[in-house]
């Protein structure tokens, strides 16, 4: 069974920058696409920004292709430590729309397969961010 733990929420100003980890649990972290979705009050959860396996080599550290939504590209960066079963969200120039419980999820391939909650399997509990104007 894979656990994922996010960590890192918490109350920033417009403007300002959060930045969210996601540890899993298990041996086999580096083969696995992983995601980062949002879900604001009264809204359905939406895809935020995924990083793919290592293009062609497992043990490669930091991870494969990235993607963004268009809301956030140019302000948040995907990235991950395989070394350390962990997915790391930067978010920046946070606007109070970003208000969100923000959630963390392993894909069920290696390869992203799209902005869709059913190509991941493995969710973690959220986080929450909250962005004051």
């Amino acid at each position: 069974q894979v656990q994922l733990v996010e960590s890192g929420g918490g109350l920033v100003q417009a403007g300002g920058s959060l930045r969210l980890s996601c540890a899993a649990s298990g041996r086999t972290f580096s083969s696995y696409t992983m995601g980062w979705f949002r879900q604001a009050p009264g809204k359905e959860r939406e895809f935020v920004a995924a990083i793919s396996r290592s293009g062609g080599n497992t043990e490669s550290r930091s991870g494969g292709n990235t993607y963004y939504a268009d809301s956030v590209k140019g302000r948040f960066t995907i990235s991950r430590d395989n070394a350390k079963n962990t997915v790391y969200l930067q978010m920046n120039s946070l606007k109070p729309e970003e208000t969100a419980v923000y959630y963390c999820a392993r894909g069920a391939t290696g390869w992203y397969e799209g902005p869709h909650r059913s190509s991941y399997d493995y969710w973690g509990q959220g986080t929450q961010v909250t962005v004051s104007s």
